[in-house]
């Protein structure tokens, strides 16, 4: 007999801190036995208590006996390891978490989620909850790439204490049908009872994964409406529903489900945007924790350019567990002492510069921007590709993005200007794409709080173009630097308090040029009007 678990507002939850509407709640509740759930997992069950998270975090008795729980139907809650295995007895743990038996709970069915190094160090949690009537099974975490050795140990560890059921999870969403097989085999060397499966969608194949798994004899699988679950997410429920379905020779009624997809999971998946894409496809490809690129997806700093080099330094360097210090360093490409062979002074020595940025500014008032320029001569420097004033008018170019450039090297090879950038930095790849172009050599690299302007190379504080430039114009000895197209982005961006950082950094430098926004802009730097200069 199959077992299919749903765990989306566990799993889900990743997404919304916990915080599920009770209507949504009560009507998944009533949409589960429609499609047959033989167990669902409720959410977390869990004593740490920081920032807000909403009931399914917690999953207390009490709020659960509020619910409107099937009766026919196994209610469970997952709990990490992580809880388990510190200072405190298990024992005390566990009493603080469980304080009543099975018979005077809602729950019925515990999941532990641990890491492999956690297993044997909670494994006897299974004596105490089973005495107390609880089902009990136990996750384990990112077994992908571990050898058979190693599986087979865990294996036969669990053979040990006998959980009620044994999980694995794809946790990387990086496994085929061909490695889930394997990988089965490799457990069954060890343990003979029964088998779960936990797949993300990294690669599109969590639901392939899932029934490749039942093909080989597992009898628990999970999913989630909408694959609603970290990251890309899950199996989805809607759809294993309907191949369990068709497995027993039973008709589902997948009514009740489309609707609460229809009323709430599409509403929330359109706003915090779990599901399959080619940033996850990659990070499941390398074996990077999906949370790098959940993280990144939800800060509008990361734009394309900055996830896919962030993904490809955890390609080299690891990204199996998630770090917050490593995602921010590695979104800072530019590493080591920096490297140049071309000094601005000679370029910009005692002249105006004006810096065309990427904002609506300048296509909106470029017959005054392009006014200016040709009355006063200053040197106009471009970020990027900035193209909405007359390229005739424009000195020269600033990039330093590798990702960006490689984007980019079809357009800069036809625009004529020359363009500054860590070229003798760059890897090979992108500096061979840009073969033919005409590349001024200034260094460039990033230590935060750090504004360093030396002759043919800088530090600076964020690995941001403008910051870049900011370093460029400094170490040219220019005479000032207007700013044009910087409009700025709204007071909820973290894109904004990042500028804003950087330019009051720059501005308390001793080298500082003056700055002066000549077009409309959010940051507080002087302003003066393009049309009245």
């Amino acid at each position: 007999m199959i077992t299919q678990l749903d765990c989306t507002l566990r799993d889900g939850g990743y997404y919304n801190n916990w915080n599920f509407e009770r209507g949504l709640v009560e009507n998944y509740l009533g949409a589960m036995v429609e499609v047959g759930v033989g167990a669902i997992e409720i959410g977390l069950r869990s004593l740490r208590n920081q920032g807000f998270k909403g009931a399914s975090a917690f999953c207390k008795d009490e709020y659960l006996k509020t619910l409107p729980l099937p009766d026919d139907v196994l209610i469970g809650v997952m709990v990490n390891a992580s809880e388990l295995v510190d200072d405190d007895a298990l024992e005390y743990k566990l009493g603080q978490l469980f304080p009543v038996n099975s018979a005077a709970s809602p729950v019925s069915l515990v999941r532990i989620a641990c890491h492999v190094h956690e297993f044997s160090s909670v494994l006897p949690a299974t004596e105490w909850l089973r005495e107390r009537g609880y089902i009990v099974g136990f996750n384990l975490m990112q077994v992908a790439d571990r050898t058979r050795d190693e599986i087979r140990s865990l294996a036969q560890a669990a053979t040990q204490y006998q959980p009620d059921v044994l999980y694995f999870a794809d946790s990387m969403g990086c496994m085929d049908p061909r490695q889930t097989a394997e990988v089965i085999s490799w457990l069954r060397e060890g343990w003979q009872g029964p088998l779960g499966i936990h797949t993300h969608d990294n690669m599109g194949l969590a639901l392939q994964n899932t029934l490749c798994a039942i093909d080989q004899g597992v009898t628990w699988v999970d999913a989630t409406v909408t694959g609603m679950g970290r990251g890309p997410g899950n199996a989805r429920t809607e759809e294993l529903a309907i191949e369990m379905a068709e497995r027993k020779g039973q008709d589902v009624n997948l009514i009740p489900l489309m609707q609460l997809i229809r009323t709430h999971f599409r509403p929330m998946q359109y706003h915090y945007g779990w599901g399959t894409n080619p940033y996850y496809f990659l990070a499941g490809k390398f074996g990077i924790h999906p949370s790098y690129v959940q993280e990144m997806l939800a800060d509008s700093r990361y734009l394309e350019e900055d996830i896919l080099a962030v993904i490809e330094h955890l390609r080299k360097e690891g990204g199996k567990k998630f770090s917050r210090e490593a995602l921010d360093s590695a979104r800072h490409f530019y590493r080591g002492e920096p490297e140049g062979s071309w000094s601005p002074d000679a370029l910009l020595a005692g002249r105006e510069v004006l810096l065309l940025g990427s904002g609506p500014g300048v296509k909106e008032h470029n017959g005054a921007i392009e006014q200016y320029i040709r009355e006063y001569r200053p040197l106009v420097m471009a970020l990027n590709t900035q193209s909405s004033v007359d390229s005739a008018l424009i000195d020269v170019r600033v990039a330093c993005h590798p990702v960006r450039l490689l984007a980019d090297c079809d357009v800069h090879s036809r625009l004529p200007q020359p363009l500054i950038t860590p070229a003798s930095m760059l890897p090979d790849h992108v500096r061979s794409a840009l073969r033919g172009k005409e590349l001024l050599d200034y260094g460039f690299s990033v230590r935060g709080g750090t504004f360093r302007f030396g002759d043919s190379f800088c530090t600076v504080p964020v690995s941001l173009v403008i910051a870049y430039a900011l370093a460029i114009a400094t170490s040219g000895k220019a005479l000032r630097i207007l700013m044009a197209g910087f409009d700025g982005y709204g007071a909820d961006d973290p894109r904004s308090a990042e500028m804003q950082s950087l330019l009051s950094q720059y501005q308390a430098c001793a080298e500082a040029l003056p700055l002066l926004a000549v077009t409309p802009t959010r940051y507080s730097v002087p302003v003066q009007s393009i049309y009245a200069m």
